[in-house]
């Protein structure tokens, strides 16, 4: 592994640890200016092919989605590692089904559901784009449907 400070090739591993997503933590130091960093190693398992509203097909982003996110989570209580938890959990949820293509309803459905549980601001701020809330009623429709469901 290189050092990302020297770029000396030259590291040892000081500890390792495992996830939930079979993903391995690596904690290095690079043995010429004795840095330390991390290291993350996941499979590489294939996505489907997602299937957008007009019917075009393309590679699912991950990128895509963890930057909708965090728009959606931007000045919100919400850790940058609850928001990249919740894209590699989407991320699973997407390869565990085995389908070589997916609606990209099924992508934002599950963002939609887990943001609803996370935050309900942030929750609004996604389903305004997704689910294409476009006028004050719908939006104050749905903000009081959260609203009778916390009571």
């Amino acid at each position: 592994m290189k050092c990302p400070y020297c770029l000396n090739l030259d590291t040892s591993v000081i500890d390792t640890n495992k996830d939930a997503h079979g993903g391995i933590r690596r904690r290095r130091e690079c043995k010429h200016c004795h840095q330390r960093f991390s290291t993350y190693e996941r499979p590489i398992l294939t996505t489907p092919l997602i299937i957008k509203r007009d019917g075009t097909r393309e590679e699912f982003d991950r990128e895509k989605l963890l930057s909708g996110l965090r728009m959606a989570c931007s000045k919100r209580p919400i850790p940058a590692a609850r928001i990249d938890q919740l894209v590699n959990n989407i991320e699973a949820d997407l390869q565990k089904k085995g389908r070589s293509e997916i609606s990209s309803r099924l992508v934002g459905d599950l963002a939609v559901k887990a943001l609803q549980e996370i935050d309900h601001i942030a929750y609004i701020r996604y389903a305004i784009v997704y689910l294409r809330m476009d006028d004050l009623h719908t939006i104050r429709d749905e903000i009081n449907r959260l609203l009778t469901e916390e009571e």
